[in-house]
């Protein structure tokens, strides 16, 4: 295991480099307006939870809609607050980009939960896997802090936990509550998709996406409903009907044949053009 002592890397290992970033062309439309979220207990997380037999069930999958997404970090802060994170420790990302043409926008960056995840080819010890329903998950508890899963991820969905534990997160009670564990210093972390929410609402005949109480805090906590969640598998599911009633949606990267589960709906300006990778550096 790593050193415990060493010193962090640059906080600029959360966003992307900007040679390995795909643009979006067009002009952002901001949506504005504030809504209500909410919070649950304390749950805890059974991290081999699966529900079902690989290539049977769901299929957990997340749309983010660019021309939407405003900037808040209402998803950063509740996923914070939810899995009781420090500043430095965030799963979830939001950049100001640029397209091509020079405009700006917001790109909002959770783990993408690939289907042909390179950090699950490339841990040793099985520490990060596939559950049944797609979602890429951790344990903690056989995880070594080697941080191969973090070099091999081309999202700079990762971060490595090199302190102890914070009491309690910032964003708490204003974004939400703890809802699990913490995790030890010395293992990689990751956005999860709220997997305690998901099995919590599934138990209970909930269907995230459409609950509340089983859907990502992200979702939840989003004011302009950029974020949509559901079972890709499922046509009537809200996934696969925002996916069916915008014109485009694209991923993150395609090249790489990592075949992710995050798709985005790129500015209505110009909603042809496909992510464009950025020349710089």
């Amino acid at each position: 295991m790593n050193n415990p002592n060493e010193t962090p890397p640059e906080q600029g290992q959360q966003k992307i480099a900007r040679r390995d970033l795909l643009k979006l062309g067009g002009a952002l439309l901001g949506a504005a307006g504030l809504t209500q979220f909410f919070s649950l207990n304390s749950l805890a997380v059974a991290p081999r939870k699966s529900g079902g037999a690989e290539g049977d069930g769901p299929k957990w999958g997340m749309l983010i809609d660019i021309n939407k997404c405003i900037g808040c970090n209402y998803c950063t802060y509740a996923c914070q607050a939810v899995n009781n994170l420090a500043d430095d420790m965030l799963y979830n990302v939001v950049t100001v980009e640029t397209t091509q043409s020079g405009e700006e926008f917001f790109l909002s960056r959770p783990c993408m939960q690939c289907a042909e995840a390179p950090c699950v080819h490339v841990c040793p010890v099985g520490a990060t896997y596939h559950r049944a329903d797609g979602i890429v998950a951790m344990d903690y508890d056989l995880c070594i802090g080697c941080r191969y899963c973090q070099v091999a991820c081309p999202y700079a969905a990762r971060v490595f936990n090199w302190k102890d534990p914070i009491e309690k997160s910032d964003k708490s009670p204003e974004f939400g509550v703890q809802e699990v564990p913490n995790r030890p210093r010395g293992v990689v972390e990751k956005c999860h998709f709220c997997t305690q929410r998901i099995d919590y609402g599934v138990e209970r005949g909930l269907v995230p996406g459409v609950d509340e109480p089983a859907t990502p805090a992200c979702v939840v906590a989003c004011p302009t409903g950029a974020r949509v969640f559901g079972d890709l598998n499922d046509a009537e599911s809200p996934i696969s009907k925002a996916r069916a009633e915008a014109s485009v949606t694209l991923r993150l990267r395609e090249d790489l044949s990592a075949e992710p589960r995050v798709y985005y709906v790129p500015p209505v300006a110009n909603s042809k053009t496909p992510f464009i990778q950025n020349k710089e550096g």
